[in-house]
Formats: structure tokens, C-alpha cells, sequence
């Protein structure tokens, strides 16, 4: 199973919308905040998809949650925007979150940098952003559950 992995577009829907159509195995799409409204425009467009989606600091007063946890393939995938594990400074409290929430993935974005890191049993995943890079190119990610275990990469745009 392909889940896609997508953050900050920050009012661009149309990369967020070049990015799932580029991706059309990902039945799960992952939207890790900044700005909301962005994947809410084009969800129709993808009704084939199942949208996962989390606020980040940029989207006010909404009704999604700054975290939340999806069981997948048997895989429990914390997805959160970040801002309130303090992702800036380090994935310490992420990575304790998840560990003690039973999660094997941990999902995050807010710093617009991608990185993948394997740290106690638990994959975290920052996809970087899709619009507004800081130190690299735009990104998303792409994770692969199969048989041999999890299989996180970063595509860049």
C-alpha cells in the first residue's frame, strides 16, 4: 500500500493537486496543515482517494485537530503539523509521542525541510514542503507498507 505525504502548500492547490495526480497508486493522502483549504478545493477532484488531514499553525480557527492517529496496513501512523511537538528544535517529543501512543510511523511538517529518521522502532517522516522550501527543493513524500516493512522516500519537485 502507498500512502502520500504532503504539507505546507501555503495557497497552492494547484502543486498539491500536480502531486497527487502524480502519484495515482496512493490511495491515502496525508495532508499535514498549512493551509487547509488548499486539499478541501481539490478533494473532489480525488474521490477515489482517502484524505487525512491535520491543521497547522497558519490555519486559524478550523475544525481538524493538530494531531491525529490512523491505523493502516496494520502500521499506527501518527500525523500531526508539528508546531505543537516543537519539530523546530528537534524530534525528541515527537518520536516519545509516538513510541508511547504504539506508533510506528510519525508524520510531521512545519519546519519545510524533508527528513526521514529511524529512531526507536519508529519512522518519522517530514515530506518538506510542497511550495515553500527552505533549504532544498519542493518535496513530498512517498511511503510504501509491504510485506518487508516500511518504505519512506522524498520526491522533490
Amino acid at each position: 500500500m502507498r500512502i502520500l505525504v504532503i504539507s505546507d502548500t501555503h495557497k497552492n492547490p494547484f502543486v498539491l493537486a500536480k502531486i497527487i495526480r502524480s502519484q495515482p497508486e496512493a490511495r491515502h493522502v496525508f495532508f499535514l496543515g498549512d493551509v487547509v483549504s488548499d486539499i478541501e478545493n481539490i478533494m473532489d477532484d480525488f474521490k477515489d482517494k482517502s484524505f487525512h488531514i491535520v491543521k497547522g499553525n497558519c490555519d486559524g480557527f478550523c475544525s481538524y485537530q493538530n494531531y491525529d492517529i490512523v491505523k493502516l496496513e496494520n502500521k499506527n501512523i501518527l500525523f500531526t503539523h508539528g508546531d505543537k511537538f516543537s519539530v523546530k528544535y528537534g524530534t525528541a517529543r515527537i518520536s516519545e509521542f509516538a513510541r508511547n501512543s504504539g506508533c510506528h510511523i510519525a508524520l510531521y511538517g512545519h519546519t519545510h525541510i524533508p527528513n526521514i529518521s529511524y529512531e526507536d522502532g519508529i519512522y518519522l517522516v517530514n515530506p518538506g514542503s510542497a511550495a515553500r522550501p527552505r533549504e532544498s527543493r519542493a518535496s513530498y513524500a512517498v511511503i510504501d507498507i509491504v510485506s518487508g516493512g516500511i518504505k519512506p522516500i522524498i520526491i522533490y519537485l
